[in-house]
């Protein structure tokens, strides 16, 4: 690690030309150290300072720094090469760093404008795509700075390793705190570009708190930056670019040999990987490229899916749009491993509601994604014991994923899958059923609520309270979905109580916020929105590729929503406030969706509000008086809510985009049915408790 620090002789033999550089140097302050690739300390003798530039490359560097007796060049390198060629490419090259005007020598260079003005046009080229490249790393955020705000309240971020699905989540390594690195030197006055080494006080996801060397406890000139950007290199990279290291002009006069310094303080010490950057940029290669077409959840009825072309990927995050969208702004966004988003085919496969589009026949250039992209499910065996149609259960609620609700298995569907209802509060021709499968971590056996102390939403309008479920499976005639047939795997996911964390709105899912975990149930984490009331807390599996570490839209270039200030939530919420009290106290179902802060523009194009008749909606403008509930008898239950033919997977990822809402109406021919048999073998209703188990 430490090779490039090692002393070399600078007493080599002279380039093949013995002219000295005719250009003037401008002086620097006397006793700058500076210390080089090979690992000298240069000391500037008064009336010797100055600045040279390589005449065979044109690169600006350290005079006393420079290679051989004359110094006109920057490398042995150099030096060899510019016996091989003309002069006119030495003086073009000097011409263009320091900008000064031909002398003598460079006369010749009148004779060839062409030559010149090429060499020109690519520098400026070359100028404009690493500008490009800063401009798309940088993400505005309206002043908001992560590392401000961890370090104003002392808060931690979930580490880098809870996130599987974000770049870098399976190779992050042993990376963290004492961790040395090499970046740019800020507190230098030099012209060029220069390096020296720091150490990582403070990690936050992806964002590190780093100290150069040298300040010892002095935190003055502490900085935050993301581990994973161009800037970041291991130590010995600047020995095997050629990169000069600077000592931080506020210490350079603390030590008199930084060669020792350094070698004393790196010796034992870790860096990153020297395929690091490679790493970064192999995890942030994604499969699923625009023009795509898949299968997604209608947001309009969840119940059934469309098929939608892949418009942007960011970050693994694809914006969606329906592919009979005529204007291209009816968008859904979620992520490339989400459940909502399947191969086309899945629908017919499965059994599942599906609309067809009007468009007959492919666009020009728009392909199907081929099935080994997508998320793979648990196989399951569904010859045994199985879900049954009319098994109660809890589930989060797709369209209130702050609430856990008494649910009803509506139909079973093939490889797993199966349709869920709300009890209480259904469309009378279940285009609000949704689908998830089996192995779902959002669905849970009767008792589980109680058995962790989360409250439990009852059916809407069902008036005896508290609610018990040995009273209510008597009443409605119902069985106990069995404990056996629910996902019981609990991972060490690392997540904590407190942990900040990058999460998606799945209310407004193009929008990512700052967000962080208050409870942790099993495999179960509640993630508030910081800002934000608690009403709009969600529950979400510790393994969605809805969340995301610290610094992920920094490194991806999407966009990050602040924590929402008091003034912008009481501004946009509070004619909402007078509805909510309005609202049965029993009910805590469909709210109003989080409104957007003022001036908070999300990185994607809206999708245009929606309109119709409305029972339950992302919106929350449902009727305030809950209808009255009806106890049925057991014989007659199923009779009285006939299921229709099929429906569409929903995880708790959604809770889509503005406005949207569900339509009371019946679902017109524009979708059809695709049949598939159900298991007809009755159920053990006798498994209706659940063990606890210990996170």
């Amino acid at each position: 690690m430490f090779d490039g620090y090692d002393s070399c002789s600078e007493d080599t033999s002279s380039s093949s030309s013995s002219e000295e550089s005719e250009e003037e140097v401008a002086p620097l302050p006397s006793n700058l150290p500076i210390i080089k690739n090979n690992g000298q300390v240069y000391t500037y003798p008064d009336g010797k300072s100055g600045m040279a530039t390589c005449e065979m490359c044109g690169m600006v560097g350290v005079r006393d720094a420079f290679y051989s007796k004359t110094k006109r060049f920057c490398s042995v390198s150099c030096s060899r090469s510019y016996s091989s060629n003309s002069k006119k490419a030495s003086i073009l090259a000097r011409l263009q760093v320091t900008g000064k005007p031909p002398t003598k020598k460079a006369k010749v260079l009148q004779k060839q404008p062409l030559v010149a003005k090429l060499a020109a046009y690519a520098q400026y080229q070359a100028t404009l795509q690493n500008q490009a490249k800063t401009k798309a790393a940088a993400v505005s955020m309206e002043g908001f700075s992560w590392g401000n705000y961890i370090n104003s309240n002392s808060f931690i971020a979930a580490p880098v390793t809870c996130f599987k699905h974000a770049p870098m989540g399976t190779c992050w390594g042993d990376i963290s705190e004492n961790v040395r690195v090499e970046v740019p030197n800020t507190d230098c006055s030099l012209p060029t570009k220069v390096f020296w080494i720091a150490g990582i006080v403070k990690l936050a996801g992806y964002n590190a708190l780093l100290r150069y060397e040298g300040f010892e406890n002095d935190s003055g000139l502490d900085f935050w930056c993301n581990i994973c950007g161009s800037d970041i290199h291991p130590v010995g990279w600047c020995a095997a670019s050629g990169k000069p290291l600077v000592p931080p002009r506020t210490i350079q006069h603390k030590y008199t040999n930084w060669k020792a310094f350094l070698v004393k303080r790196l010796t034992g010490a870790k860096t990153l990987p020297p395929d690091f950057s490679q790493k970064v940029s192999e995890s942030m290669q994604y499969p699923f490229k625009p023009c795509m077409r898949v299968e997604v959840v209608d947001k309009r009825h969840l119940c059934r899916t469309r098929v939608a072309v892949v418009e942007s990927v960011i970050g693994g995050r694809l914006r969606l749009v329906y592919e009979d969208s005529e204007d291209r702004t009816d968008d859904f966004w979620c992520h490339m491993h989400s459940p909502l988003i399947h191969h086309i085919g899945w629908s017919r496969s499965i059994g599942h509601r599906f609309k067809r589009s009007d468009i007959t026949k492919k666009q020009d250039g728009h392909f199907d994604t081929p099935p080994h992209l997508f998320a793979k499910v648990k196989e399951v065996d569904q010859s045994g014991e199985w879900f049954k149609e009319g098994m109660k259960l809890e589930a989060i609620d797709p369209l209130n994923l702050s609430t856990i609700c008494v649910a009803t298995i509506r139909k079973v569907l093939a490889d797993g899958f199966l349709m869920i209802g709300i009890d209480g509060s259904e469309a009378a021709d279940g285009s609000d059923w949704f689908c998830y499968h089996a192995t779902s971590p959002s669905i849970f056996p009767v008792g589980f609520c109680e058995i962790n102390m989360i409250e439990l939403t009852p059916p809407r309008g069902y008036t005896k309270l508290p609610f018990k479920w040995f009273d209510y499976l008597r009443e409605t005639g119902s069985i106990a979905a069995p404990v056996k047939l629910f996902n019981k795997d609990v991972p060490n996911h690392g997540f904590r109580v407190g942990m900040k964390l990058e999460a998606v709105d799945l209310m407004e899912p193009r929008l990512i916020c700052v967000a962080t975990v208050t409870r942790i149930i099993h495999r179960l984490l509640r993630i508030h929105f910081d800002g934000w009331e608690e009403e709009y807390d969600q529950w979400v599996d510790c393994e969605s590729p809805d969340l995301y570490p610290v610094g992920w839209c920094q490194l991806t270039g999407y966009q990050l929503q602040p924590p929402a200030s008091q003034s912008s939530r009481e501004s946009q919420s509070g004619s909402s406030k007078q509805k909510k009290k309005a609202k049965s106290q029993q009910y805590k179902g469909h709210k109003k969706k989080r409104k957007m802060p003022v001036g908070k523009k999300p990185v994607s194009l809206s999708s245009l509000p929606l309109t119709g008749g409305v029972r339950r909606s992302f919106s929350g403008d449902e009727e305030l008086t809950p209808p009255p509930y009806r106890t049925l008898p057991a014989q007659t239950a199923l009779e009285a809510f006939p299921p229709p033919s099929t429906s569409q997977e929903f995880s708790p990822s959604l809770k889509t985009v503005t406005t949207l809402q569900l339509k009371e109406e019946l679902i017109d021919g524009e979708d059809y049915n695709f049949l598939q048999g159900a298991s007809d073998q009755e159920s053990n209703g006798s498994a209706n408790f659940y063990i606890k188990q210990e996170p």
